[in-house]
């Protein structure tokens, strides 16, 4: 696998690229900056992640 943007409701969040035989989410956006360094196995789990990170930082927020 070779590096690939990721993207959250239309908007580029980050990038992933392949290292230590997983996907390092390397994030461009504040709102996922606490996923930045992350491994995942899956550009899936990339985007679960995301999601439930951004679900519970507005939660926090509420």
């Amino acid at each position: 696998m070779h590096k690939s943007v990721v993207e959250y409701a239309g908007v580029p969040v980050g990038i992933v690229v392949p290292s230590e035989g997983a996907l390092k989410f390397v994030a461009v956006k504040f709102h996922v900056m606490g996923l930045d360094g992350h491994r995942f196995s899956s550009l899936s789990d990339v985007r679960r992640a995301i999601q439930l990170h951004l679900v519970s930082a507005a939660a926090i927020a509420a």
